[in-house]
């Protein structure tokens, strides 16, 4: 693949937190973290809550911007207001060497964003914006990496719309099939 695997889980992540809709307590936020192995942590409070769901629109503003100088300030902005400071580690369990960039005693919603914007600092440098994509479905707003080898992904996984979308083709070649027949 593309990225390290620290950039990708930083880029699921984020997408994952733009299309959450979950989010409706500290229960569900701790679900949710631990689902994206964001670890250690202290347990999560109401303002933990509240400031993670407070970022989910400046990391939808990613996946809108153009690329070039409106991306890279928007990645630059992330990173300066969560006070990233990088370092690599090997802390075991099979990630090998990698980047921690806050504290693991760092505001919850600065650790993400400081993890969200260095993998969208390595998409942009790498020249892999056009993984940053939109559910193609109608009736979606989902944002996704696509992460595919050939980058052919349209759909998102929140909403089962890749399968929506395929049935419905079906549907109308069928009756196109059955009205001419």
């Amino acid at each position: 693949m593309v990225f390290a695997h620290d950039t990708t889980a930083a880029l699921v992540l984020a997408a994952d937190l733009v299309n959450s809709d979950e989010l409706t307590d500290v229960a569900a936020l701790e679900v949710f973290l631990d689902k994206h192995l964001v670890e250690p942590r202290r347990p999560a409070t109401t303002a933990d809550l509240d400031a993670v769901r407070a970022l989910r629109p400046r990391l939808r503003a990613v996946w809108q911007a153009t690329a070039g100088e409106p991306l890279a300030d928007l990645v630059n902005g992330l990173l300066c207001d969560s006070g990233a400071r990088p370092w690599l580690t090997d802390h075991g369990g099979g990630w090998g060497w990698h980047l921690h960039v806050t504290d693991h005693d760092a505001a919850l919603e600065h650790r993400i964003a400081a993890q969200a914007g260095f993998a969208f600092a390595d998409v942009v440098r790498l020249r892999e914006t056009g993984r940053l994509r939109h559910c193609e479905a109608p009736d979606c707003d989902a944002v996704f990496v696509d992460l595919s080898k050939n980058r052919s992904r349209r759909y998102c996984d929140t909403g089962n719309c890749g399968n929506r979308q395929h049935v419905a083709a079906y549907r109308e070649r069928r009756a196109g099939r059955d009205a001419g027949g």
